[in-house]
């Protein structure tokens, strides 16, 4: 499972001006965050907008990663959703070639019971050809999978870990000192990378990397080797732009940020509207305090 270590940069979609997708910025962005550091590519997850793209646009962009991979680095395919029976279906219309796992949310909306997400993770996983990484974002979804759920189904032979994005490090540590040997606890929340790493992770799927993989992933780095005096100076560099990312919602933020580095324009499809001008400003003049 060290494929699953370090940095795995949750990548955006890149659009152009009337929101088709910018394949041409893709690429780009790809060579970037290689030549970064990232360890593996997560695809079509929450910052990549998988909400707004089509089945067929789907098809066409992990087709397109898989093909522009320049160090040909794992690849997570984000497939979630609340209707599981469906997500079970639509395993039949992917091609999972070059696809090391999903990751898969916890389902939003219906707020099932924790019984509900057992049995609900237990049947994707069932029918998952790869890797499964569970996703728990109760911000997003509404509800928080429990310690003791994430451990329940940490046996199932399919699932490898969490993305853990509660922001609950009490819940991180009672996953960690319970958990099987091979399971992988995952940061989602890139301020918390260094502290999840010191009682346990193994480093995280991560935003803002998408614009600064250098600083991220030399900060997981230096965490997984235990030299947290460093892992804390490249996290001080990010960490004053961290609320900025997130303040007009993900990715509104990320692109905004790549669109001054150059790397892609800033736009996103509604509901989520293109960045503030205030926005803008307040990135820029924080950038230059690096």
């Amino acid at each position: 499972m060290k494929k699953y270590y370090g940095t795995g940069v949750a990548l955006i979609t890149p659009f152009n001006e009337d929101l088709s997708i910018d394949y041409s910025s893709l690429e780009k962005h790809l060579n970037y965050v290689t030549k970064g550091g990232a360890d593996y590519l997560v695809v079509l997850g929450t910052t990549g907008e998988s909400s707004t793209i089509s089945d067929i646009e789907k098809r066409e962009i992990l087709n397109f990663i898989k093909q522009n991979n320049p160090k040909k680095l794992p690849i997570v395919l984000g497939h979630g959703g609340n209707n599981t029976s469906k997500l079970v279906d639509d395993f039949k219309e992917i091609d999972f070639d070059g696809i090391d796992a999903i990751l898969t949310v916890n389902p939003y909306y219906n707020k099932p019971s924790q019984e509900g997400l057992y049995h609900h993770f237990k049947a994707v996983s069932d029918a998952c050809p790869v890797d499964v990484i569970l996703y728990n974002i109760p911000g997003r979804t509404g509800v928080n999978m429990t310690a003791e759920t994430t451990l329940r189904l940490a046996n199932h032979s399919k699932i490898v870990g969490i993305k853990e994005a509660s922001g609950d490090l009490s819940q991180c540590i009672d996953i960690v000192k319970s958990m099987p040997s091979d399971f992988l606890l995952i940061g989602g929340d890139d301020i918390l990378t260094v502290p999840i790493i010191s009682v346990g992770g193994v480093g995280a799927i991560s935003a803002i990397s998408n614009a600064f993989p250098e600083i991220t992933s030399k900060m997981t780095n230096y965490a997984l080797a235990h030299d947290y005096a460093n892992a804390n100076v490249e996290l001080h560099k990010f960490c004053h732009l961290n609320k900025l990312f997130f303040e007009e919602g993900n990715p509104v933020g990320v692109k905004i940020m790549l669109d001054i580095l150059g790397i892609c324009k800033p736009y996103v499809r509604l509901p989520l509207t293109k960045a503030s001008d205030t926005l803008r400003e307040k990135m820029k003049k924080a950038l230059e305090l690096n």
